[in-house]
């Protein structure tokens, strides 16, 4: 907040405390971007990684297949039903509903209950790598391990 308020600068806009004031908005800001780019290519890697390890867990998979394609789509949808994992890869619910088994029979997803009927499965893998960016991401040093976070964040599991 001092960086912003360091630009409600009443005076002629060529002082030297005008430009101090943007220098330190203009800097802080760019800190922040740069940052922010950091913590995303380092969640795209988490996920690269996780879906490498899904692969050597499964073994054989057919390019193409509803399980492959599955595989990919995971990091951006952590949570499905057979229906929305249908809908999601552009397959048959038969074909989403096999690669879900597939899926969970190797631990990469876990049912859970959604209402009395509805199954939904997660992907708990992904789900701990959205907590720890989330916890990353409300600590100004990048984790709340070092820096206390800035907001309310999820427990870790």
């Amino acid at each position: 907040m001092a960086g912003l308020d360091a630009t409600r600068y009443r005076g002629p806009v060529s002082s030297a405390a005008a430009r101090d004031g943007i220098d330190l908005w203009i800097g802080r800001f760019a800190a922040a971007c740069r940052r922010a780019v950091a913590d995303a290519a380092n969640f795209e890697e988490r996920a690269r990684q996780l879906e490498r390890s899904w692969r050597e867990q499964l073994g054989s998979v057919r390019a193409n297949s509803a399980t492959d394609v599955l595989l990919r789509k995971l990091p951006g949808a952590p949570i499905l039903t057979v229906s929305s994992s249908a809908g999601l890869i552009g397959r048959s619910f038969t074909a989403a509903s096999d690669a879900i088994t597939r899926l969970s029979e190797a631990g990469i997803l876990r049912q859970i209950t959604v209402g009395r009927r509805n199954r939904a499965f997660e992907a708990p893998e992904v789900i701990e790598a959205f907590t720890a960016l989330e916890r990353q991401l409300a600590s100004p040093g990048g984790d709340t391990r070092i820096s206390e976070p800035t907001r309310r964040v999820p427990r870790r599991r």
